[in-house]
């Protein structure tokens, strides 16, 4: 690859399909309050925004509300001991890193998920060493949709901002990446909702599959 030398990617619905291990948290959380199960259907497109709206969903409750951040914390200690029992790369996504990684680029990780679970995620799943850079939600001060996480990924990557590409599942994601003057790219077989509007987010490009990942890196060469 020539034209773009890094590939960033969020992680929740985009590198990984966490949602699994996510539902799973939030039920264990509805079961010991005596509540039944979600569908998971139900469940899968709050994952990419995180605990609080989990917790939004799992008890329709404030995000800002004491209980439902004592909600949040429980599912998040059940999630960290249980963090990789289902969680998988999307399929063709290995294909995807290698082909990077034999190209001659390099790849990396920004998330607005913690480093207590980003790193230990990382790891179970082998990818820690493969990353040229892991920024997780807590690595700044500012998170995304703020560039600030992008620009020192690539800084870490021995890249310039018009040579990444980053991928993401979310409005916010899409925003970081254009005020970071990066490429960005839309991944449709993310944790979207229903309400959420993605063509109207302005990314470069959206892809269906990490297939499409591929196609989009080799129209760049």
């Amino acid at each position: 690859m020539t034209r773009i030398k890094t590939v960033l990617f969020d992680l929740d619905g985009t590198l990984a399909d966490t949602a699994p291990d996510l539902a799973a948290a939030l039920n264990a959380v509805r079961q010991a309050k005596g509540k039944p199960a979600l569908p998971f259907e139900q469940i899968r497109p709050a994952v990419s925004h995180g605990g609080k709206a989990l917790i939004e969903v799992g008890f329709n409750l404030s995000p800002d509300s004491d209980e439902a951040e004592t909600l949040r914390l429980q599912l998040l200690d059940h999630y960290r001991d249980n963090i990789a029992n289902h969680t998988r790369l999307f399929p063709g996504m290995e294909k995807v890193l290698s082909y990077i990684e034999q190209s001659g680029g390099n790849w990396g990780v920004v998330t607005n998920k913690p480093g207590w679970l980003t790193e230990p995620l990382m790891a179970e799943l082998g990818l820690q060493p493969r990353a040229a850079c892991i920024i997780s939600g807590d690595t700044l001060n500012e998170r995304k949709p703020h560039p600030a996480p992008l620009l020192h990924a690539c800084e870490l990557a021995g890249s310039q901002p018009e040579n990444c590409v980053y991928i993401g599942d979310a409005e916010r994601d899409i925003m970081a990446g254009k005020r970071a003057g990066m490429h960005t790219l839309l991944a449709l077989f993310g944790y979207l909702d229903e309400s959420d509007q993605p063509h109207e987010w302005g990314a470069d490009a959206s892809v269906e599959s990490p297939q499409a990942i591929l196609h989009w890196l080799n129209k760049m060469e």
